[in-house]
């Protein structure tokens, strides 16, 4: 029996394994069609990035020592070190980064007149092709709050019937001249607010507070936003916070190689300074004083803001930006402050990022733009980027991907000199008024060409703080690449075409 049994029931077993294998696999099957169901429900239902994105008015590097919260975002982000404004003047910079357009293409090269300001902006029709707009379309709240572009005015209607708000904004908090931190207006959402003197009234903590409300509202309703806080600070006349007052006693400006020092070779609206007096010194040191203490209320502006996005449950879906729309130089080149150069003290600003899939403690060199924040924005939040802006998306950077075909130089592009008495940038001689110029600045060298035929050539590895101006000493071949390579960049109007300009190999 045992073995007629083995004999009988043998030839049964394989259609038992075969039928059990089959079962297995089925079920392997239904469970990894499931899991794929989820996961693509995952994808579907997963909810696009936040922005928060706070800008400062003329914040050089020099200052991020005393800004521990932008020390703490370094440590979670990603730094770029070659990251340069369009042109160190704070309206021309904002519109591009508004738009992700070059100043060739916004018109937007001074503050204000036929050739800048908020009502070159609008009339161009600039307003109606910024981050903001696209980011409204792809079902996005948008905060602006702060500083706008010079120029604009809280209580004027453009002709309509309320305070004007631009398109494309669903939350509006802007200041005209908010530069003194007190006693100035906001158009809150197309109603004119005025705030006084009092500690509560101090603007970048009002900023904070409406900042903050605003990630709490839209996040409670699982809405993405973006949110641009655009402070006044530490734009002249420097005005600290009541409780930053008496801040880093006898602390001084930096006193690098550049600093009271004419570069060899100086073009002619530099050549001419005098070494700084006792007194512009002493003045140079208390102003810096005032700087370090006018970021205070920045840091904590920015504390508040990411500890919003922690309880409100979204910070890890939130990319947090900060930046500035210029340097400031403050002594260096024998200059007592301002901007408007094409030296690094104005053109190479911070830009630091920390959010989803972003190394932490990384740096990149790339050659990066203000232009490239718009296109940015617009990819986060899932759109497309239009053919006619000029810059490009930096989230393979943000993301630590290799970038081996990487821009290689950035435009600068410069107005002047700016003497308009109503101006708040306007700056005098000592200041620094620079003439009319485009500039190209690469990870070695920068090159500059004046209206008046005058040329700069600074090598940044080997001269890095721009005290030898060696065009004159170039081989005629190498000037007349420098030229063409400034010339494609400057009359590039597409988003191809400006790429492509921008891997300069002279």
């Amino acid at each position: 029996m045992h073995d007629d049994g083995v004999m009988r029931f043998f030839p049964r077993r394989p259609r038992l394994l075969i039928a059990a294998a089959a079962a297995l696999l089925a079920a392997a099957a239904s469970a990894a069609v499931a899991s794929a169901g989820r996961t693509a429900e995952a994808a579907e239902a997963a909810p696009p990035p936040n922005i928060v994105f706070v800008l400062t008015d003329d914040l050089a590097w020099n200052l991020v020592q005393f800004l521990p919260q932008v020390q703490r975002l370094q440590r979670d982000g990603v730094t770029f070190t070659n990251y340069t404004v369009t042109d160190s003047l704070c309206c021309p910079s904002r519109s591009s980064i508004f738009t992700g357009k070059f100043p060739h293409d916004t018109g937007v090269f001074t503050n204000g007149g036929a050739d800048g300001g908020f009502g070159v902006f609008k009339g161009r029709g600039n307003e109606e092709r910024t981050y903001a707009t696209a980011l409204r379309a792809q079902g996005y709240a948008t905060a602006m709050m702060g500083k706008y572009l010079n120029g604009y005015l809280p209580a004027d209607t453009q002709g309509g019937a309320l305070p004007y708000v631009p398109p494309g904004w669903s939350e509006w908090d802007v200041a005209g001249n908010g530069y003194a931190e007190y006693n100035y207006d906001l158009n809150e959402n197309h109603a004119v607010v005025h705030y006084g003197s009092t500690p509560a009234d101090y603007l970048t903590n009002v900023l904070a507070r409406k900042g903050s409300s605003f990630i709490q509202r839209n996040a409670a309703a699982n809405t993405p936003f973006v949110l641009e806080v655009s402070t006044f600070a530490p734009h002249a006349p420097f005005t600290p916070a009541p409780q930053d007052l008496d801040a880093f006693p006898g602390l001084t400006a930096p006193r690098t190689p550049a600093f009271d020092a004419l570069p060899a070779g100086a073009p002619t609206w530099l050549a001419g300074q005098d070494p700084l007096t006792a007194a512009e010194k002493t003045k140079i040191d208390t102003d810096f004083r005032k700087r370090a203490q006018s970021v205070q209320a920045v840091d904590r502006l920015i504390a508040k803001l990411r500890a919003t996005l922690e309880d409100s449950g979204v910070a890890d879906n939130t990319y947090f930006v900060f930046s500035s729309d210029n340097g400031f130089h403050l002594g260096e080149y024998r200059l007592a402050q301002g901007k408007q150069t094409a030296f690094d003290t104005d053109v190479r600003v911070p830009l630091v990022i920390a959010g989803p899939a972003v190394p932490a403690g990384s740096t990149r060199t790339e050659i990066v733009q203000n232009i490239d924040l718009a296109p940015t924005f617009q990819r986060l939040a899932g759109g497309t980027v239009a053919s006619d802006v000029n810059g490009r998306s930096i989230v393979p950077l943000l993301q630590g991907q290799p970038a081996a075909n990487w821009r290689t130089a950035s435009l600068i592009e410069h107005h002047g000199p700016d003497a308009a008495a109503d101006d708040p940038d306007a700056q005098t001689a000592r200041d620094g008024r620079p003439t009319t110029y485009e500039a190209l600045r690469t990870a070695s060298y920068t090159y500059v060409e004046y209206a008046n035929g005058e040329r700069e050539y600074y090598d940044r590895l080997a001269d890095p703080y721009q005290l030898n101006n060696v065009a004159a000493q170039l081989p005629a071949a190498r000037r007349a690449a420098l030229h063409t390579a400034l010339q494609r960049l400057r009359d590039c109007h597409t988003h191809e075409a400006c790429w492509t300009a921008g891997h300069v190999t002279a």
